[in-house]
């Protein structure tokens, strides 16, 4: 049986509560990533998301520039621990449509790494498919329509 240290990537770039959302954006395009965990010295704060700067901070008007990634930042971050099952945490992604997710060591509660669906895939092919499709599947928009 897989677990998490297995297929997980150690080496995490993270950013600080108080970077502004314009650094944050940087770092999405040099790493390629929609998400960083977000860490006040080693203990995970949050996530930011390129959704997060677009909807939170963009669509309201605030500059890029002057936005501390706290402000924007999901404080609510699903982990996980490096010795669960890839099985365990692939279910846990599907239900809550997330593609990444922080892992924590389960002593200290630092975090250790981040693993993600492309890991899992890469490495572990059982279960994948059904994570991969709830998280596919479009969820209904949470605004009601309005027809002329």
């Amino acid at each position: 049986m897989q677990t998490i240290q297995d297929v997980m990537t150690r080496d995490v770039r993270t950013i600080s509560p108080q970077d502004n959302v314009q650094r944050a954006a940087q770092m999405m395009d040099e790493l390629n990533v929609g998400a960083i965990p977000v860490c006040d010295g080693d203990k995970l704060v949050g996530m930011i998301t390129d959704r997060d700067i677009t909807v939170r901070s963009t669509a309201a008007g605030q500059a890029p520039q002057s936005t501390r990634v706290a402000d924007v930042m999901s404080t609510d971050v699903r982990t996980c621990t490096s010795n669960q099952t890839v099985d365990e945490v692939l279910g846990q992604m599907g239900d809550v449509q997330i593609r990444r997710v922080p892992v924590l060591d389960e002593q200290s509660h630092r975090m250790i790494g981040i693993v993600s669906l492309g890991d899992m895939a890469t490495k572990h092919s059982a279960g994948i498919d059904h994570a991969l499709d709830e998280i596919s599947s479009p969820s209904t928009p949470d605004r009601t329509q309005t027809h002329h």
